[in-house]
């Protein structure tokens, strides 16, 4: 594991996160090392008689490891090579292209430590997909549902991690009715790429129901929901013929340059392809 400490974006600190949140401390499960995980780490370094220094190195990192050892650690639900493999073959792209795509547009890990796939909950989503099925979402805000149910996007009621299976849970038993469940599962992305819910049945999935089913399974499943998101996207083409800044605007919008992922693609791929 890599070493890590405050002031850090990484997959590693959402896993440490993830860590913590089992144990019982009180911290927001994301890719950001904040100040709540560096209160909640010296915590934990006091506790078990390690140096307390808000790093997390080999030591502080086995210890975590042993002390949340009953966790998530099948690797049956990880992404294989053959699964990269099969990909590269299917869309016709070099390998060192679908190893650079996944390597920069993957959330890191698809599966939570308890085995669920990742998922981050949506509520100006939901608020649309209970008007696609004529239900006014008016009907249903009140304090309780104040942190599902909103018009306008916002990132206020984020919790990362397990916490948002407990959204999804309250948004799809709002009611007693089917459609609520869809739209709740249409209004979360889902897995290693986070494709959201709603775009289940237009790139290929017989329902939201076989599309949920499919996530989780595996994380080779996650990278066949993103080749089929691509394809309908018209994006398989731009990755073909290494169009990286294309590829970016369209995939990531506009932002893509603030956050350079077309200069990461382009040197992930000089990587790959070595």
């Amino acid at each position: 594991m890599k070493t890590i400490k405050a002031g850090v974006r990484s997959p590693e600190v959402y896993y440490l996160n993830e860590l913590l949140a089992k144990l019982k401390y009180n911290v927001i499960v994301s890719d950001y090392f904040g100040s709540e995980t560096d209160k909640a780490i010296r915590d934990f370094q006091i506790k078990n008689n390690l140096v307390v220094d808000g790093v997390v190195g080999l030591k502080t990192w086995s210890t975590l490891l042993e002390k949340s050892k009953n966790g998530f650690s099948s690797n049956s639900k990880l992404l294989s090579e053959q699964d990269l493999m099969d990909f590269s073959k299917q869309f016709n792209l070099e390998l060192a292209v679908v190893k650079a795509v996944n390597e920069v547009e993957s959330n890191g890990k698809g599966f939570l430590i308890d085995g669920r796939p990742k998922i981050l909950f949506e509520g100006h989503i939901f608020w649309r997909e209970l008007e696609k099925r004529n239900i006014n979402p008016k009907a249903y805000i009140n304090s309780i549902t104040e942190d599902i149910l909103f018009e306008k996007y916002t990132k206020k009621y984020y919790v990362g991690g397990t916490a948002e299976y407990v959204r999804l849970e309250k948004a799809r038993n709002l009611a007693q009715d089917k459609r609520f469940i869809d739209a709740a599962n249409s209004s979360a992305s889902w897995g290693l790429f986070q494709i959201m819910g709603f775009n289940a049945v237009s790139i290929g999935y017989k329902s939201i129901d076989e599309f949920v089913e499919k996530m989780n399974k595996n994380e080779g499943e996650h990278l066949k929901a993103f080749g089929l998101f691509l394809e309908k996207n018209n994006l398989i083409g731009l990755l073909r013929n290494k169009n990286w800044a294309s590829f970016a605007l369209k995939y990531n919008g506009p932002a893509y340059k603030t956050n350079k992922y077309d200069e990461k693609l382009m040197r992930a791929y000089q990587k790959y392809s070595r």
